[in-house]
């Protein structure tokens, strides 16, 4: 059925797009909610709304491995900032790009790539920065920058940016749309209550991540790493028969970093990874126009991070159309881990995904002799990253086949110990469960607001 909207001539005056996208019902219906709503545009509650500043002041970035977090728009997902694997550059840098600094307390809202994503720079008590495709809005003190944030991640928020997403060779929105985006405006104590049950997703959001941090700090000083740094050296010295027995002999190979682990993991009882492998297999390369929004999740690289699933921007396979071989299929308790991209990301599958399928490039392991949340909580560490790292290959893109992966180090640690670090990362995954709960009840509240005024 054809989907079509009739708009008069008196309605298009003052508008500056013509374009049928922008007068679909969703959009005229959304218009008609905010018209029956007191409203107030993100500039009358702001003191600033400013994104980068110059584009040539970007000839200045060169990455660093630690240093001022510089955020990206795929930092700002599901309502946070995530700098799990933010990139760096140096204090010289930051004080060049002093007007794209981020302060405690900023609402940031993505402009570019995945647009009308929203976070508030929360505890934010060091100094980062962010890129030109991220808008910052200061908000006035008498306004909650957390309600603003629910209200700009719930479907009403998002469909007032999908809105206004202008494309040309990227889709992109503008800062002066966005000090002009809509915002339902309702008693203070309800803003106000909105705004703490959102602080409340944050700072249950920061609890897993301080328990996953305990269970690290355990798991490196039981092997004597805790203290442990990288090389900085520019050079190392290895001996023929190493080359040989690696059967590489390019330097990235042979970093320092990667041999001081390995001669620090060795000193403790250790089996390879194949030893604790039931079985595995890897994925299948999918057709996008095979793909439904209901039925079997599909798990790609992009929705595995650092111990758990997100499967926000997931794809699914019909149900009635599934006739993938068991190699293709990841059940649950089994564990996935990217081969190719960010390689080395790896996670559970959890108890309320009976099956998935998974795409190429993708491990599927199943465990044995071994507890699986502690066995990716060993992937995911600087163990078995390095690890992984270290037996990357390719240029522009770096892979690593299981070949090589299967006989990676894993520390067999004391089952009292290994069962108290899967305790932790249990109890990490709860809290993150829970603060998914606290967001989603925090959208839910403002949109229950504006559906019911």
């Amino acid at each position: 059925m054809a989907i079509h909207s009739i708009i008069l001539k008196s309605e298009l005056e003052g508008n500056l797009r013509l374009d049928a996208e922008y007068y679909q019902p969703e959009y005229l219906n959304l218009e008609k909610r905010f018209d029956s709503l007191k409203t107030k545009v993100i500039d009358e509650i702001s003191e600033s709304v400013i994104s980068f500043g110059a584009y040539s002041l970007t000839s200045y970035i060169e990455w660093q491995k630690s240093g001022v977090p510089y955020i990206n728009v795929g930092d700002i997902h599901n309502g946070y900032i995530n700098l799990d694997n933010v990139k760096y550059i140096s204090e010289k840098v930051n004080e060049i790009l002093k007007k794209s600094q981020v302060k405690n307390g900023q609402v940031l809202l993505t402009m570019a790539g995945t647009i009308g994503n929203a976070a508030v720079a929360h505890n934010f008590l060091k100094i980062a920065n962010a890129n030109q495709a991220i808008a910052k809005i200061k908000l006035l003190s008498n306004f909650s920058p957390y309600y603003l944030t629910a209200f700009l991640n719930s479907k009403y928020g998002l469909l007032q940016t999908q809105r206004q997403i202008v494309s040309s060779v990227q889709s992109n929105i503008f800062l002066g749309t966005i000090k002009q985006f809509k915002v339902p405006i309702f008693d203070n104590k309800i803003m106000e209550s909105i705004g703490d049950v959102y602080k409340s997703f944050l700072d249950e959001l920061e609890n897993s991540k301080l328990l996953y941090q305990e269970a690290e700090d355990l798991l490196l000083e039981e092997l004597g790493l805790k203290d442990f740094e990288s090389e900085n050296k520019f050079f190392s010295i290895v001996n023929l028969s190493d080359v040989k027995n690696a059967n590489r002999f390019d330097a990235e190979y042979f970093q320092g970093e990667y041999n001081k682990l390995n001669k620090k993991i060795s000193n403790y009882k250790v089996n390879k990874l194949e030893y604790f492998v039931k079985n595995y297999s890897t994925g299948f390369p999918f057709k996008s126009e095979n793909y439904q929004e209901i039925g079997i999740p599909l798990i790609r690289i992009n929705n595995i991070k650092r111990g758990y699933l997100d499967l926000n921007d997931t794809a699914y396979l019909s149900e009635n159309d599934y006739q993938l071989s068991p190699k293709d299929t990841a059940k649950t308790g089994d564990i996935v881990l990217s081969m190719s991209g960010t390689i080395g990301m790896s996670a559970v599958i959890p108890d309320n995904i009976s099956k998935c399928s998974i795409n190429q490039r993708i491990l599927r392991i199943t465990p044995k002799e071994i507890d699986k949340d502690y066995f990716v909580f060993l992937l995911n560490s600087v163990i078995g990253l390095y690890q992984l790292e270290q037996i990357g290959t390719g240029g522009v893109q770096i892979n690593i086949s299981y070949k090589d992966i299967k006989n990676i180090l894993i520390p067999v640690l004391p089952q009292k110990t290994q069962q108290k670090i899967a305790d932790l990362v249990q109890k990490s995954h709860e809290a993150r469960k829970k603060a998914k709960e606290l967001l989603e009840e925090a959208k839910q509240k403002v949109e229950n607001l504006i559906e019911n005024k």
